[in-house]
């Protein structure tokens, strides 16, 4: 499923969009099929859009400057994107942390130990799978975690001897909570999406991503690629940052949603995600996720994140997992999914629009030259600081 302009004729959508003109970012609403830039010096990024009391007001007010049909910025994106001298869509965030929750559904949760126990190794997953999923089966699926029946379950997996720190944060009192990537360096629609070479066993993470203010309070929704190495996480937890944090590992858009009347929380939390793979060698693989199956409440995950105990002055992404946890067998049986380079992963919902980007390795994706000072130093050369 691609993104067409169609899409997004109902609700606020807003974005970042690569001006050549400008050698810079610039922001955007989308108005009848169009970008219009609404950057002024009052609000120059995105994170300064956000932490208006009321952003959505401030889109459609704006006057902004038409800089080009919808349709062939997104064709620009396939063909351009990283390329400074076109029109391109960026990640939709720019000062925002980029953070991450693991763990948030009861599959995945399964499919985390299974990784853990076989410590990175593919062609042992089918046999503990079989083990867990014999002794766990979907007991887990209404569990709340950190309720007093999670307890109960957590004792009775302890005596089988299954217990692991995934099934702690799946259904602990404490969710996982994490760095995904550094300020800037998320990508967007069309753009190449970055496996580490050492990586054998891997797969993207379809995810809904809350835009959150620095208050705490959650401005809208948009779609995430949290690209994910299973070997390398597997073979230690402490390989987390190995396993997530890679160039172009994180991928984020089209556009952030704004809660407004046509779209809010509650929208998130019955959101349905279908994701589609579309291989060089002709492999196809198709999968859905729902976040009507997921184990802790959106707004308790931004409760666990920003708080007293943690600040954020410039608001932050939050990624909230993933119930999509392919165990296809694409080239080994009993191996499971992994990519291979070329792959074309669309990550869709019908009131987000659709997250396209082709896997490549990290070191062949455009390296990430822009970064917070760049950025600086490129607004206050337009007159925007």
């Amino acid at each position: 499923m691609a993104t067409s302009a169609g899409t997004f004729d109902r609700g606020t959508f807003v974005g970042r969009v690569w001006r050549p003109e400008h050698m810079g970012p610039s922001l955007f609403v989308v108005r009848d099929g169009t970008l219009f830039d609404i950057t002024t010096k009052a609000v120059p990024t995105m994170r300064d859009l956000l932490e208006m009391d009321d952003p959505v007001a401030h889109a459609r007010a704006a006057a902004g400057e038409a800089v080009a049909p919808l349709a062939a910025v997104l064709e620009q994106s396939v063909e351009g994107a990283g390329e400074l001298s076109r029109v391109h869509l960026l990640a939709p965030c720019d000062l925002q942390a980029v953070k991450a929750c693991g763990v948030t559904f009861a599959r995945s949760m399964i499919e985390r130990v299974i990784e853990e126990k076989a410590a990175g190794n593919p062609a042992l997953a089918l046999k503990i799978r079989e083990r867990v999923t014999a002794i766990i089966g979907d007991s887990l699926r209404d569990l709340k975690a950190g309720s007093d029946a999670a307890v109960k379950v957590k004792a009775a997996l302890i005596e089988e001897g299954v217990w692991s720190q995934y099934l702690e944060v799946g259904i602990g009192p404490d969710a996982e909570v994490f760095t995904k990537a550094p300020v800037l360096s998320a990508v967007g629609w069309g753009a190449s999406v970055g496996l580490h070479p050492v990586s054998r066993w891997n797969n993207p993470e379809p995810e809904i991503v809350l835009a959150v203010d620095s208050h705490g309070q959650v401005k809208g929704a948009t779609l995430g690629n949290d690209v994910n190495l299973r070997d390398i996480e597997g073979r230690s937890a402490l390989l987390l940052g190995k396993a997530k944090d890679n160039n172009a590992s994180a991928a984020i858009g089209p556009f952030i949603r704004l809660f407004d009347e046509t779209y809010s929380i509650d929208d998130v939390r019955r959101a349905d995600l279908d994701l589609a793979i579309e291989g060089e060698d002709g492999f196809i693989l198709k999968g859905s996720s729902t976040m009507r199956e997921i184990s802790r409440d959106p707004l308790d995950l931004v409760a666990q994140t920003i708080g007293r105990h943690h600040q954020y002055p410039d608001g932050f992404m939050l990624f909230m997992g993933t119930l999509f946890a392919p165990v296809e067998d694409r080239d080994v049986a009993g191996e499971g999914f992994t990519h291979k380079i070329g792959d074309r992963v669309t990550i869709s919902n019908a009131e987000l629009g659709a997250l396209t980007n082709t896997v490549r390795l990290s070191t062949e994706c455009p390296p990430w030259i822009f970064g917070i000072a760049e950025l600086m130093r490129n607004l206050a050369g337009r007159g925007l600081l």
